[in-house]
């Protein structure tokens, strides 16, 4: 089986032409005959899909064709596609659809290097790592972070705007958000005290074999 993916405004249009029918309800999986849009010659028997921005995987409107895995019915889909309009349709560029995705704001950073590793995973445990950070466990992590910080930030402000108010007890404040601060220097310090287990794991290690040839 192979995947045709659009991304972008115009996805609906091919559906429409390239099936001559309405696009299937949004999510919905439909088999329908392809058929070049010049030609009118069939290409092939498909199952499409579409996704109506922002739900869907880059966050624009979106559409899938799976095909038949032969090379010419590749080709002549993807030949068929650039025909409906060539302004409007054109190969993407390597990693576009997650650099879409990121733009977005369907991935962060962090999910989009865990896609990378996850695709480039050779082993188990790399898999499992690379899934766990595309699935947003850094993120998560980090975003935690800074949600705390911002939180700290705010009660010092409120202290120095209304530091001399009776009702606000600056000292206790401050001592919160200086308990609050040690805990998240605590787990960052951990968290990079890990001695690059991760790079390690995603990058394998390199060792080097000594001594003389042939020896066994």
């Amino acid at each position: 089986v192979a995947i045709v993916r659009l991304s972008g405004p115009h996805s609906q249009k091919a559906v429409e032409v390239l099936t001559k029918k309405c696009t299937p309800k949004e999510r919905q999986a439909g088999v329908r005959t392809l058929f070049h849009p010049q030609s009118k010659v069939p290409i092939d028997k498909a199952l499409v899909l579409y996704f109506k921005g922002p739900r869907s995987f880059t966050g624009e409107d979106m559409a899938e064709f799976h095909l038949h895995g032969g090379q010419a019915i590749i080709k002549s889909c993807l030949e068929a596609i650039s025909t409906i309009d060539p302004h409007s349709f054109r190969v993407a560029e390597r990693g576009e659809f997650s650099r879409r995705a990121f733009e977005n704001n369907k991935m962060d950073l962090t999910e989009v290097e865990g896609l990378n590793d996850l695709i480039n995973a050779e082993t188990e445990f790399q898999r499992l790592q690379a899934f766990g950070q595309m699935s947003g466990r850094l993120g998560n992590l980090y975003e935690s972070w800074r949600s705390q910080i911002i939180e700290c930030l705010a009660h010092v402000e409120a202290t120095i705007d209304f530091g001399e108010d009776a009702a606000l007890d600056e000292q206790h404040l401050l001592q919160g958000i200086t308990s609050k601060l040690k805990v998240i220097e605590s787990e960052m310090k951990q968290h990079l005290n890990d001695k690059y287990r991760g790079q390690r794991l995603r990058d394998g290690l390199k060792i080097a074999i000594v001594g003389s040839p042939n020896a066994g």
